[in-house]
């Protein structure tokens, strides 16, 4: 059975690893986020949903050299913005393929999602969707794209807490109070394989609290 270690590490940042190899995505500049130690990891690959300074520092990650990689990646180019990339410019949406595992990452999302857009998401086993607002989609938006794209596991990023995040967007709460059931996993990861239940599932971030 395939399966995919998420770890959540902060931010838009992620650890995903499958076969023995992992990547990460959207590694943010040290001192950038509030109340996150900086990223320092290894990876056979890293990938920056854009070129602002909370998600482009692929200085942080060590690359590690792989004959080939064990996942694929489909690449969505949509704007940062509600208009069409006007204010923030370009953003990328990645669909990671680990054996029959999809897991999507939309990066800074500026707005609901296209027909064709949902097309390629449609049914993604998880999707890390931004939350706060501000930069990004807001909580109420999210649940748009969840419902446009009806994953198996949706984990939020991109939010503030009381630890950690920019003051300019929401909090968690904002976006977890418009769902009946939203499971708090206690941890920084999760292994998601075909037997992961449909949730909201929330991770913490790893590294949280300097």
């Amino acid at each position: 059975m395939d399966q995919v270690r998420i770890t959540y590490l902060g931010h838009a940042c992620f650890d995903l690893a499958y076969g023995g190899q992992s990547l990460i995505i959207d590694p943010y500049a040290d001192g950038m986020v509030p109340g996150l130690k900086a990223v320092q990891t290894r990876a056979q690959a890293v990938y920056c949903s854009h070129e602002h300074g909370d998600h482009n520092n692929r200085a942080a990650v060590q690359l590690e050299e792989a004959e080939s990689l064990t996942w694929t990646v489909q690449e969505l180019d949509v704007p940062h913005d509600d208009r069409d990339g006007a204010l923030r410019g370009r953003n990328f949406i990645r669909i990671f393929t680990f054996g029959s595992l999809r897991v999507a990452h939309l990066g800074d999302l500026g707005r609901v999602l296209s027909a064709e857009e949902a097309d390629c998401l449609f049914g993604v086993d998880c999707l890390l969707i931004p939350v706060g607002g501000f930069f990004t989609i807001d909580a109420e938006a999210a649940v748009q794209v969840i419902g446009q794209v009806k994953p198996r596991v949706v984990i939020p990023m991109h939010y503030r807490t009381e630890k950690s995040g920019f003051d300019k967007i929401a909090k968690l709460e904002a976006f977890a109070s418009l769902f009946d059931d939203v499971t708090y996993a206690g941890g920084s990861s999760v292994l998601l394989d075909a037997d992961t239940k449909n949730q909201i599932l929330v991770l913490n971030a790893q590294n949280e609290g300097v």
